[in-house]
This record gives C-alpha cells, structure tokens and sequence, in this order.
C-alpha cells in the first residue's frame, strides 16, 4: 500500500459509483481504417468474421501481436470492461475508469481459431501477475479475456486451467486472467491504431512466461487411431502412418518426450549451435516433427547457412503457425507445428534469394527426417 501510494498507482478497481461519469459519445475521431492492412477496424466486417477481445498489458505490443497472426482480418486498440462511457486515455491511466487496454481482434475462423487465439494471447504475456504486466502497472494493464459467446467461454475457461497448471508446476504464482463477458469495446484515440507500425521503434511491453499453453481438445487434426488424419500441407483427408497421437495435457508430454526434448519442443527452450543430429544431414526426404509426427519441410529446402542450426527455405504449406516472440530482449518470429503446437525454432529474413530471404532455423531436436 505504501508503494502504490508513492507510485500514485491504483491497483483497486473502482465502484461505478467512483467511476469517472465520461460521455455520450467520443472526444475524438475514430479511423476507420487499418493502417497496415487497409482493411476496416470498425463494423461492418466481411461476413463470418467473429470477434476476439484480449486485455494484456500496454495495447501497442499486444495490437502488433495480433495483427501479424494469419487468419486475423484487422484490429483495434480500446478499452473495455469497466464503467465510463467513451473515456479518453487520460481518463483511463487514472485508473478511476475500470477499463482495461485492450485489443478487438476481427478474425476469418476458417483460418485460425479462437482456440490458437487463446494460447497467443496467453503465452505472450505473464497472465500471473495481477494488476500490472512488468513496469506497466495500474488496473488498466491486468490480463483477461471477453467472451462474445458460450464456446469462447468455455475454451478461455479450459486454456486458463491447464496453464494456470502449467506455470505453477514452473514454479509461476497462479493465473489472475479474468473472463469476463464482453461489454463495450470503445476505441482508443487514433495515435495508438497501429502504433508500432508508425512507430517501429516504439515501447513494447510483451513479455512471455516461455511455458507452452495447452489448450485441451485443441488439436486441429484427429488423433483417433481409428479415424484418418489430414496430411499438412493439403485439403484431401488420408491416412498418414507418420502421425502420432498429440497428447491432451502437459504432464503426458512430459511422459511422451525426454526432458531435454520436452525443455525444446513444450517450453520454447533452443539447443546449442552445432550440436544438433540433423545440422549437417543432407539426405533426402520429409522432415516432420519430433512430437507429433506432422510434416514440416521437404529436404530439398535445406541449405547451410552456417550458424549452426538445420535451416529450410521454406515449410510445407499449413505445416507451421507463427508467433510473435519478444523474449531475451529481442523481436523474433518464432516458428511452431501447427498440428500440435511445438516450439521449432525461428524464422528470419537472412536466407536465400531463391526462397525470399527465409531461414527457418530449427532446433535438430524439434524435428525427425523420414528418409526417401
């Protein structure tokens, strides 16, 4: 108490009756336009886009985030979950509003689900520290999610159990994420839309835990034995003896790798350079992924670059999903299965011309090459 009191911090949520009275409509213009994509931040939306709302710390990094995520149509930074009506952002940093600083995510569900919407949100932030996110601190920066519908509930529900497991068991306080029922979302003042797109250089305050999130029942492929799988990369359904089953928990990852695997594949880890199986392997076939089985690249992809790591062109189409990494004090892209969700390794802009600069560089131990 005394240091929030020194801080000027508030770290109580208002009453409504506490709550600044705000106003009939905003005390700016709101684009309408995303400035990176051109695409609308305001309705309407192309028919069967569903909305996402996420609170997890300062809305620029987090806006980012999501708008680099394949399958998200636009978004928008705002605020909600609190009791004044078009508040500004000054209002908001008094903590005196009771909103949040959140993101509206428009997302084509064909494309990527709210379930893999959930686990980017959770791992990119520490969903366990209550009223702040790092140097951020106030009301106004806690994690939670506004459901728009009963299935987003539920899935929220079930992603908050199994990482509130998750991060205890890795030594975390438990997860402070509410769930709550979307209210009015109300958009934030033009400057902050795409911030980090007009200002490159700008403050990001996105800092993941580096534990994986297992969404129970997420698994977008089958996994019955006795039901075919769809093969990565095409639309025809066919059985694939490559595949494993993909584990519904973390403590069966733990018995279905090793611990230096699980470390790699489950918890983002990254194996030394050069001492890898597979950094030095130049025969031909499919190389899958270690845990699940699913297919990643085709041999023909790989080249040397020398840093010490297998490193591809290119990955087999709807093989991997992407996800923003700001980890150890840099702005990476991190590359996972998209069938079970594993940590691979990264991806950069350094590669050959012939694939369009990409290095997909992979840990040897995320990945297992089915020889021609």
């Amino acid at each position: 108490m005394v240091l929030n009191k020194l801080f000027g911090k508030k770290l109580d949520m208002p009453t409504p009756d506490d709550a600044l009275p705000g106003r009939e409509t905003y005390a700016y213009e709101v684009p309408t336009i995303h400035a990176v994509n051109g695409n609308r931040i305001q309705p309407p939306f192309p028919e069967g886009m569903e909305i996402a709302t996420f609170a997890l710390g300062c809305f620029w990094g987090a806006e980012r985030l999501f708008w680099e995520t394949p399958g998200v149509w636009s978004t928008a930074s705002g605020y909600s979950g609190g009791y004044t009506p078009f508040p500004t952002y000054q209002e908001v940093c008094t903590g005196r509003t009771g909103h949040a600083e959140v993101v509206n995510v428009v997302y084509d569900p064909a494309k990527v689900s709210f379930a893999q919407l959930v686990k980017i949100f959770f791992e990119a932030h520490d969903p366990t520290q209550g009223m702040r996110q790092g140097n951020d601190i106030g009301t106004q920066y806690r994690s939670a999610i506004y459901y728009h519908n009963d299935e987003q509930k539920q899935i929220a529900e079930a992603a908050k159990s199994s990482y509130n497991t998750a991060l205890q068991e890795a030594g975390y306080s438990p997860v402070t994420t509410g769930i709550e029922e979307a209210q009015p979302f109300y958009y934030a003042e033009d400057y902050h839309q795409q911030y980090l797109h007009k200002v490159p250089d700008g403050y990001c305050g996105l800092n993941g835990t580096g534990v994986s999130c297992a969404i129970p029942g997420m698994s977008p492929v089958s996994v019955d034995a006795e039901e075919p799988a769809p093969v990565s990369g095409g639309d025809d359904v066919a059985v694939d003896p490559g595949l494993k089953p993909v584990p519904q928990s973390e403590d069966e990852w733990r018995q279905v790798l090793g611990d230096e695997q699980y470390k790699v594949l489950r918890q983002a880890g990254t194996e030394r350079p050069f001492t890898g199986h597979y950094n030095a392997v130049w025969d031909e076939g499919t190389y899958r992924c270690a845990a699940c089985g699913n297919p990643l690249f085709d041999s023909s992809t790989k080249f040397d670059h020398g840093c010490g790591w297998p490193s591809f062109g290119e990955a087999l189409p709807g093989a991997v999903e992407y996800l923003e990494d700001n980890s150890h004090g840099m702005h990476r892209t991190e590359v996972r299965c998209a069938r079970c969700h594993s940590h691979l390794g990264h991806v950069f802009n350094d590669g050959p011309k012939e694939f369009n600069g990409a290095r997909y560089c992979m840990n040897s131990i995320s990945i297992d090459l089915q020889q021609k």
